[in-house]
Order: C-alpha cells, then structure tokens, then sequence
C-alpha cells in the first residue's frame, strides 16, 4: 500500500536542531510566538538547570576575579616586605673604616651648622657647597685621602646627560685588600625622593639616612634595592618612570667620576 504524505511548507512546520520535524500546524504563521513555542519543550528541571548553571558561571568569573586580586596583593605585599629587608640588611652592615670616616663627618656638620661660611649663606640655607669642603677638609686633617668629586657624563640612548658632586675617600692601608673607595653624600635620602611616590615607597625612602657613608659596594645595592622600589611604584601607579628615576642614571652619579680636587686645593674652588 503506497502512503501519501501531505507536504508542507516551512511556515507550517518547526525543525529541531538535527532538522526532524517535531511540529506542524496550520493557520497564520505570524500568529506563533516562537518564544513561546521553543520555550514549550523544555520543562522546569531544563529551565532551573539553565539558570543554575549561568548563575554558576557568573559567580565563577568574580571568584577569578577575587582571587586574582588577592594574589595580586599578596604579590605586592611579599615585593615591598623584601625590599625592607633588603635595604635592612644593607644599611646595618658596616666596616671599622666606614665608622670612623662617618664619627668625622657627623662632628663636621655638627659643627658646621649656622656658620656663616665664604659665600655668606649657613649651611641651613642650602650651601652644600661650602659644607662639602668642610668635611674634606676635617677628613684630610684626620689623615684620610679625601676629595670633593664631580661626575658628569653624556646622553645616551638610556639616560639624559647630567653631572653630580660629592666626596669620597681613597682607603690603600691595607696591601691585600687593595684601594678601597668610600663614598659620602650629604644629601643622599633627597636623591631618592619622589613627589608622587606611593606610600610604601615613600616609606622605605624614610628609612634612608641623610648621609651616606659606605663602599662602593654598599650604595650599589641599595642604589638597585630603591630602583627596583620606583619603577614598582610607577607601573603601579600606571604613571611612566622619569630617565632620572632609573639605576643606571644613579649609578653614573657616584660612579661616573672626572675629576677629582683634594681637600688642600679647595680653596676658591667652585662646584
């Protein structure tokens, strides 16, 4: 016996997604609210696990995004609670020499202060200048190889162009450990202060000292502790670190040295 099938148009019938006909009708097709129509064939169970399962997926991006943030802090916390230790552990550590050059340098700014000075200014006042050749000038009566030091050095693709001056002291008492360079800044915790610096930063700067006084080898680590300090300050701050504020340009303060005057030819001198 031969079946007959009925065909029918497309507006009188709905396709599930493996196109079986699952539906017909008849009438005016604008009058079937598909929504409606979709919505029909899925029970209650199907309707409260869609819900849970979108609900699930939204709270599952702001548990990510919860633990992001708080691995983020964690991150930042660990970063600054090193870098204290760090720049602890440096400032503390000390030589017979560093002691004695810094017991020297403390009487002559001790001292110095609110002495009117050649250029008619107190050392209050801003006269780094004159203070500096105090110092030398204590240091080299003490017997120690002391002088007033200015670096200068050119633009490059890193770092613009500048000059510093401070003092230092040539130490060749001991053969087997040959010449030993310590640096002294009068003004080092300023070297490293910044305007828009973020509390933890300004912080760890508060820590510094006025005056260094240390090797070479001391005001390195403490150089690439605070850079490290900044640049984690700025990217935080999503603001763009200055040249100024990089370690290479505080390197080539100290580091950088052309000339080099001794504390008995200061006189008249000017830096």
């Amino acid at each position: 016996m031969v079946r007959v099938m009925a065909r029918r148009t497309m507006s009188h019938r709905i396709l599930t997604c493996d196109k079986s006909e699952i539906v017909t009708f008849s009438g005016d097709p604008t009058s079937i609210n598909i929504s409606d129509t979709i919505f029909g064939f899925l029970n209650y169970e199907s309707l409260k696990s869609i819900r849970l399962d979108f609900c699930d997926e939204n709270e599952n991006d702001d548990d990510d995004d919860e633990e992001k943030d708080e691995s983020e802090n964690v991150e930042d916390n660990q970063f600054w609670e090193t870098q204290h230790q760090l720049l602890q552990s440096v400032l503390y550590r000390t030589t017979s020499l560093e002691s004695q050059i810094r017991s020297i340098t403390k009487e002559a700014i001790k001292e110095g202060n609110g002495i009117i000075c050649s250029c008619r200014r107190t050392p209050d006042d801003g006269c780094k200048t004159c203070l500096m050749k105090e110092v030398c000038s204590r240091l080299q009566i003490a017997g120690f190889n002391s002088a007033i030091c200015k670096s200068k050095w050119k633009n490059s693709l890193d770092i613009p162009s500048g000059e510093h001056t401070f003092i230092d002291v040539i130490d060749s008492s001991n053969p087997k450990k040959g010449e030993l360079r310590v640096i002294i800044e009068l003004n080092f915790r300023a070297e490293f202060e910044m305007a828009r610096g973020c509390e933890e930063y300004n912080r760890l700067v508060k820590n510094l000292s006025e005056v260094f006084i240390g090797k070479i080898e001391r005001l390195l680590s403490l150089i690439k502790i605070l850079c490290a300090a900044a640049k984690k300050c700025m990217k935080d701050k999503k603001m763009h670190i200055g040249p100024w504020r990089k370690q290479k340009y505080m390197q080539a303060k100290w580091l950088k040295t052309r000339e080099r005057v001794e504390a008995a030819k200061l006189t008249g001198q000017v830096f």
